[in-house]
């Protein structure tokens, strides 16, 4: 199979291009909320603890990722997703009337129906992407997809603390707001022809289990998603130690957001590059290979060396994005349309709630271990992962499929 980087081509692709911009646009305002609303909470009631809870109410939705997806396949999906991003730009307006811990319980209202919302719209937005984007350029869709997202956390945080500092809580909500009227208006454009999805035979409790079934049963998709899994688990457990590992390294804890910009520096890379990886490794190996180069990274930062700690996120940022890539790209190409939806939300269920898992689960042992002897046992556990999956028998995807006559974007 050819290696040539066809990125280009996803990027002449009207639709392609429309779904980028308001990746980048959505994923711009999620940011910087993200950074802002956990400093409202302190700056409003001084408690650490509540503070937390603000990335708590956005994740907890994800649990419920398999039901929510459902939702996904009942509607048209373009229809979806702008009903979604037109709710949350009203209700993060309500987000201006909170000036006070009296009005705590609105804005975690509104953060937990922000994760909902988002639970939903990444399914639409990956079962619609499978329809308008050419099957052959779905490596290289979700890579350029993982690049605008990082590159996105790199500038936003920046730019809510700026407007945080100078407008408070409710400047950063109406920036949001105005991202969701802005990705409305993207959505809008698209050329998609969607029929309305038929009437469901089945209850919620049945269509849900659907979505698990083939997700569980088949013999590709199930070992990319618990490696994916068992990687975010690790990823979350070495994230609660990057605190530990400044410490050690002799800086203040500030210095995290170097090495963290660093680290989405490699994920940057890996994603402008991950179609050409993928059409010359497959699907397997090339996730195997991120996360090996993951395990090496987590390693060696055991070593209190400040060159070789930017070597090491610039290779965790590069490793972690592989298995992501590979397993929503893997989902898209083998799962039927009507199903998408639903296997899409459980997948991103079964990959990403263990990194919450590891992150409280990483809070409590380096209190309890050195981080250094942590490090060394989350890399042998991730190696052990990505031999694993090499080694797994069925599903090898080496080669990405061309797409068919006649079956590009609508």
């Amino acid at each position: 199979m050819t290696t040539t980087w066809t990125a280009t081509r996803v990027l002449r692709d009207g639709n392609a291009r429309l779904y980028l911009t308001g990746v980048v646009i959505s994923g711009f305002g999620t940011s910087a909320l993200w950074l802002a609303s956990g400093v409202w909470v302190k700056d409003l009631t001084g408690s650490d603890g509540l503070a937390a809870l603000c990335m708590l109410a956005m994740w907890a939705p994800t649990l419920a990722g398999p039901l929510l997806g459902t939702l996904a396949d009942r509607f048209r999906r373009r229809t979806l997703l702008i009903a979604v991003s037109l709710l949350m730009a009203v209700l993060l307006l309500t987000l201006c009337s909170v000036d006070s811990p009296r009005g705590l319980w609105l804005l975690y209202t509104v953060l937990f129906v922000y994760g909902a919302s988002g639970v939903v719209h990444d399914a639409a937005e990956s079962a619609l992407i499978a329809t308008v984007v050419d099957r052959s350029l779905l490596g290289d869709f979700n890579g350029l997809r993982m690049t605008a997202n990082e590159g996105m956390k790199l500038l936003a945080p920046l730019a809510g603390a700026g407007l945080y500092a100078g407008f408070g809580g409710a400047g950063v909500a109406v920036l949001d707001a105005v991202t969701f009227l802005l990705a409305t208006v993207v959505y809008a454009c698209l050329r998609v022809r969607e029929d309305r999805p038929p009437a469901p035979p089945d209850r919620v409790r049945g269509r849900t289990a659907e979505g698990v079934r083939h997700l569980w049963g088949h013999p590709a998709l199930r070992p990319l998603v618990l490696a994916g899994g068992a990687t975010m688990l690790c990823a979350g457990l070495s994230g609660a130690l990057v605190y530990a590992v400044v410490d050690a390294l002799g800086h203040s804890p500030a210095y995290a957001g170097v090495l963290y910009a660093v680290q989405g520096a490699g994920s940057v890379i890996v994603g402008l590059l991950s179609g050409a990886a993928l059409r010359r490794f497959g699907e397997r190996r090339f996730a195997a290979y991120g996360i090996a180069l993951l395990a090496v990274g987590v390693a060696l930062r055991a070593v209190p060396d400040d060159p070789l700690a930017w070597v090491c996120c610039l290779a965790i940022g590069a490793g972690l994005p592989a298995v992501l890539i590979v397993a929503l790209t893997a989902v898209q190409r083998e799962t039927p349309g009507p199903l998408l939806g639903r296997v899409t939300a459980t997948a991103n269920t079964l990959v990403y709630t263990p990194n919450v898992i590891g992150l409280a689960a990483g809070a409590a042992l380096v209190e309890l271990f050195d981080h250094r002897l942590l490090l060394v046992v989350l890399g042998l556990a991730l190696a052990a992962t990505a031999t694993a999956l090499l080694r797994h028998p069925a599903g090898d995807g080496h080669a990405v499929p061309a797409a068919p006559p006649g079956d590009g974007p609508a």
